[in-house]
């Protein structure tokens, strides 16, 4: 009896006091743009990029975050080495190799160059019609993440 009170502790503080970060695909995004308009938020990043990983283990573990994000925004999470086509904004996107396991997907290019280089972790945010509204290349704190997601919602 004790066991089922415990295990039923855990699962009523997991599912409401904490929610997941909901990732969408590129695909999904252009599906739900026709249901409902939202600015898109693209995490680009690689499994090898130090600051990436940073911030999936902090700025997208904060509640605040997950919460604004799952409830005003589409979100985003692709890898820059992704090897699947992706069709998104009536485009298919394709990984380029460059050597031997080594490349980078068009698309990660596509939303994430800046001054004609790619930097990772890459923010992207996108405009109701799939445009680039903001880019920034660089790691970001929980703490300057929420100041860009108020911004956004201006």
């Amino acid at each position: 009896m004790k066991k089922l009170f415990l295990i039923i502790i855990f699962f009523g503080i997991t599912s409401s006091g904490f929610s997941q970060l909901k990732s969408k695909s590129f695909e999904e995004v252009d599906h739900l743009q026709q249901i409902q308009k939202r600015k898109t938020i693209v995490f680009i990043h690689t499994n090898w990029c130090q600051f990436c990983q940073r911030m999936k283990s902090t700025t997208f573990k904060n509640q605040e975050i997950i919460e604004k994000l799952n409830s005003d925004f589409y979100f985003v999470d692709f890898n820059a080495e992704d090897k699947k086509d992706v069709s998104f904004n009536n485009r298919v996107f394709k990984y380029k190799p460059s050597g031997n396991n080594v490349g980078v997907h068009e698309l990660a290019l596509e939303l994430g160059t800046m001054n004609n280089q790619i930097v990772y972790p890459v923010l992207c945010v996108l405009n109701e019609k799939n445009e680039i509204i903001l880019q920034y290349n660089n790691y970001l704190s929980p703490k300057d993440f929420k100041v860009i997601l108020e911004k956004l919602e201006e």
